[in-house]
């Protein structure tokens, strides 16, 4: 599958690289982001995938998080897609910032007019990785996901729908039951449909009530002072009961004094790569 090169920037050591694709998945034209360390000049490297949040590009991540250095250190290629398909003259899909254009939810839509495009889930396991293994010096074997928010959440189900594709997984504020709180039950009702038995598929927290036990450690920051906290759209303590019942190792870290931007997350983003690393350069 051919790749535009959109832009190409030299950042500690290695580059920062933007490119575009025709999506199979999405049925339309996407971007995604992609960092080569140093070491990807002699050898394959670990892939590490970020998923971002809602209203997010590739850009939010790479401009704004500050990961280049570690992931430079570490030799660790790291790819962030963008949120949702682009362009795809759905009515609809531009009216609200949490639902549709920036808003894709990491699921596969099963509800017209959003299940021919709305695809992020299968584009972010399947797509994405096999471009990625196909087109850059990375090693298949290694790869682990991390996101912020929305994107959180995408990382969160990516790994526990998954046993064994990810040598790890972390999050930065993430949505951990999106059934149950007022952001997941719009996309979920728009995307899925009205059976809520069926959001329970995309839900971090049901599915690891029935993860089958393979060895996984979650990172999870959050910030104390996080107004999405406070409004009851995140629920990490469902999350965190849930894993607790099944001896799921999760670190949970309340960060005092932060909130829900990037940051919190540029401040706690070297923590993130080393967890990762620990696992992808084993």
């Amino acid at each position: 599958m051919a790749l535009k090169q959109i832009s190409s920037n030299k950042c500690f050591g290695g580059f920062q690289k933007v490119f575009e694709h025709d999506s199979v998945e999405l049925s339309c034209k996407m971007k995604f982001a992609v960092y080569l360390p140093p070491r990807a000049d002699t050898g394959k490297c670990p892939a590490l995938y970020w998923l971002s949040g809602l209203t997010c590009t590739e850009q939010n991540f790479i401009s704004k998080s500050g990961f280049h250095q570690a992931a430079s250190e570490h030799g660790l290629v790291v790819v962030a897609p963008d949120t949702s398909p682009r362009g795809c003259g759905i009515a609809g899909e531009e009216d609200s910032w949490d639902f549709g254009t920036g808003a894709g939810f990491y699921v596969d839509a099963t509800e017209q007019p959003w299940k021919a495009n709305y695809r992020m889930y299968s584009y972010v396991t399947r797509e994405l990785p096999q471009l990625i293994n196909a087109n850059f010096p990375v090693d298949p074997q290694r790869m682990s996901v991390f996101g912020h928010s929305m994107g959180g959440h995408g990382a969160l189900i990516c790994a526990l729908k998954n046993p064994g594709k990810y040598r790890s997984v972390s999050a930065f504020a993430p949505i951990c039951n999106p059934v149950a709180c007022p952001w997941g039950k719009k996309a979920f009702g728009g995307y899925l449909g009205a059976d809520q038995s069926q959001w329970k598929a995309y839900d971090a927290t049901h599915l690891v009530k029935s993860y089958p036990g393979t060895q996984l450690d979650i990172l999870i920051d959050q910030g104390k002072d996080d107004q999405f906290l406070s409004d009851g759209q995140l629920l990490p303590d469902n999350f965190i009961a849930a894993c607790t019942d099944k001896k799921i190792p999760v670190v949970f870290r309340l960060q005092e004094g932060y909130d829900h931007s990037y940051y919190f997350i540029a401040t706690f983003i070297t923590d993130h790569i080393r967890h990762h690393a620990k696992y992808l350069n084993a």
